[in-house]
């Protein structure tokens, strides 16, 4: 997959697309589907926490972007204006709120501590490797939800893609400025938390996510045999970022970004249900036909 936010990223083919969608070629509109359907569907997925309302979202955004297409005119980069709308969508559409609950910080590090421990022997860490990963990558997730929906973007969009402030304030249409506090002040409470409570970031706090796996799998929070995170991927978030994802060094706010840097880059449980279900959709249709 092209880097999103790569230099050497041509928009050339995307016009070509989309002038040809504008006229109703399905094929061309399903092609700029599937060139941005991972960015998108990630960046809905590191927004709710959840696959099911990931693949929904992306869907919406999607038959959004394709009915305002003929709105497009060139003066910004394709992708800038299908995030920009992708965004929005995310960020404005009241009757999703329920997909991006918030919990505060302490009430969920609260929930993770009362979880028992259970120390695992050599053999045990092995065959639970998987599994180990899916409930670190889930629990990191799950401290973006303490975030407001603002500055969980803010952060995802900054963080996670290296997205810089000037086409971060493009995005979401404020100043670069503004961007820049707004992710500072996201990294603040992300960074004091995990430095905190999270035993990834300092090892002298307790929590480890090898201790915690029994006790979410007998809790029901994490099947083994049913992986959510820890699944369907050929990259890490860091492949797509701008810049390589920077090596571990003493500073902590280095360490919290790595740590989210590596999840995985997930491609859609149902990736061609997605674009059918997007192109079955009625308004689509009216589209295409006229």
């Amino acid at each position: 997959m092209d880097n999103p936010f790569a230099k050497q990223y041509s928009d050339y083919k995307d016009v070509s697309l989309v002038e040809m969608g504008v006229k109703g070629d399905k094929r061309a509109l399903q092609n700029l589907v599937v060139r941005h359907q991972l960015f998108v569907y990630n960046l809905a997925l590191k927004m709710t926490s959840s696959t099911q309302d990931a693949e929904d979202l992306t869907q919406e955004a999607f038959i959004k972007a394709i009915t305002s297409l003929s709105q497009f005119n060139g003066n910004s980069n394709f992708r800038t204006w299908l995030y920009r709308i992708t965004v929005n969508h995310f960020l404005n559409e009241k009757k999703q709120s329920s997909k991006f609950s918030i919990v505060d910080f302490e009430s969920y590090f609260n929930s993770i501590d009362a979880m028992p421990n259970a120390d695992l022997n050599e053999q045990e860490l092995s065959e639970m490797k998987e599994t180990i990963e899916e409930l670190r990558i889930s629990c990191t997730s799950g401290m973006l939800m303490c975030l407001s929906k603002d500055q969980r973007m803010v952060y995802i969009l900054g963080e996670l893609f290296d997205v810089d402030h000037n086409l971060g304030g493009e995005i979401l249409d404020i100043t670069p400025g503004n961007f820049r506090v707004k992710l500072m002040r996201a990294r603040k409470d992300i960074n004091q938390w995990m430095n905190n409570r999270c035993g990834l970031v300092n090892k002298n706090n307790p929590c480890r996510c090898s201790k915690k796996t029994k006790g979410y799998i007998k809790a029901g929070k994490v099947d083994p045999d049913n992986l959510q995170f820890n699944t369907r991927y050929r990259s890490k978030i860091s492949d797509l970022s701008k810049t390589e994802a920077v090596n571990i060094t003493d500073a902590v706010e280095e360490l919290n970004r790595k740590i989210f840097l590596t999840h995985p880059m997930q491609d859609p449980i149902q990736a061609s249900k997605i674009v059918n279900e997007i192109f079955n959709h009625d308004l689509i249709k009216w589209v295409i036909d006229l």
